[in-house]
């Protein structure tokens, strides 16, 4: 796709999701509103792992714990603030801070891919048997009770900026969400152009060759870890003003959605696993209501069926789809027919003359 036709795609999509984005409330019931929302900050977990997976080439198991952070940051502080304006912030930064935290320790100890999964995917872990034991009234932070398994279910809602008076109605928190999503879309897209982004994706194509050309691989990959960790912690704030924070943010069931999400959408891209993970989740939800399969199976029969034929995703098999349709089909060269030359006929041997003055031919066979 030339660069033209990649622009002007990009507005035809922004145009089309500001459309939606105002449209949809006036359309959709309450009920079907919210979880549109939950699909949304869903959607906002996903492109964050495809941030870091994607193109900084870190398998992270661990996005449900900054998605967990930022959940329980927000809720905590809001009920001890009573304002949800310095608690937004908060629960960006806490969640940050401890991915680049964790991105310090991980990225300067030179720890391989494989145990890279293995410490982040255990730290989500330890948080949700941590965030589970703290049932009681021993367990608060402030006026906050954490509330053990039940979690927070008086998680404030989203007010005006420093507001109390001004809560925000689900409808709002839905134009938040939405807008939100295209805004790190985009905001994703135009840092993967500037100088960090594409140092990040040589990192992901060659370490070893961009460390010889000069880069500090270490800092690099710490600065996409601790982007993605911020944008999870988004979805975490998100998430709790739709439903309530509870440990199962921090579960093993998040902590694998969202790799399905990216898997089946596109590794290598944004807009895929967006796609992925609302359309994984409209599914999910549909087939919990008809009760007829457990939704779990069909998720993992649809990983292991994009993972083993539809390995690139589902967006790069849209796009490749859609590039065959407009590539003009190469015309077949026709052969000029071929006319068959009239062969000379076959001339007969002329009768060679004897030369004047010689003697008349004999017949050696003694006839007459």
């Amino acid at each position: 796709m030339t660069r033209r036709a990649s622009m002007a795609a990009s507005l035809v999509g922004f145009g089309v999701s500001v459309a939606a984005i105002f449209l949809l409330p006036s359309v959709l019931e309450l009920f079907t509103l919210i979880n549109a929302t939950i699909y949304v900050s869903m959607a906002i977990l996903a492109l964050s792992l495809a941030l870091i997976w994607g193109y900084g080439g870190i398998l992270c198991f661990g996005q449900a714990a900054f998605f967990g952070l930022g959940g329980y940051t927000y809720a905590v502080a809001a009920i001890n603030f009573g304002d949800s304006t310095w608690a937004v912030v908060l629960a960006m930064v806490v969640p940050a801070l401890f991915a680049a935290l964790l991105g310090y320790f991980m990225f300067w100890g030179r720890i391989g891919d494989v145990y890279l999964g293995v410490i982040t995917l255990t730290m989500t872990l330890i948080f949700f048997k941590l965030f589970n034991a703290t049932a009681g009234d021993a367990y608060k932070i402030g006026k906050a009770a954490l509330g053990g398994f039940n979690g927070i279910p008086s998680t404030p809602p989203l007010n005006l900026p420093w507001d109390v008076g001004s809560p925000l109605a689900p409808e709002d928190i839905w134009y938040i969400a939405a807008s939100l999503l295209v805004l790190l879309y985009f905001g994703s897209r135009w840092l993967l152009r500037t100088s960090f982004g594409r140092v990040v994706v040589s990192i992901r194509e060659n370490e070893r060759r961009s460390e010889l050309l000069g880069y500090d691989v270490r800092r690099y990959k710490l600065g996409i870890f601790t982007i993605g960790g911020a944008m999870a912690g988004i979805s975490g704030i998100l998430f709790a003003n739709c439903v309530f924070v509870s440990p199962t943010m921090f579960s093993l069931f998040y902590s694998a959605q969202v790799i399905i999400w990216v898997t089946v959408g596109g590794i290598g891209t944004l807009l895929g696993p967006i796609i992925g993970a609302i359309a994984l989740q409209m599914i999910v939800a549909k087939l919990g209501t008809l009760e007829v399969i457990d939704p779990n199976v069909v998720l993992g029969s649809i990983l292991l069926l994009f993972v083993l034929l539809v390995p690139k995703g589902l967006l790069p098999l849209m796009q490749s789809g859609f590039d065959r349709l407009r590539r003009p089909k190469a015309p077949v060269p026709v052969e000029p027919a071929i006319r068959p030359t009239a062969t000379p006929a076959a001339r007969r041997p002329e009768p060679v003359s004897a030369p004047v003055g010689s003697a008349p031919a004999t017949n050696t066979l003694g006839g007459s």
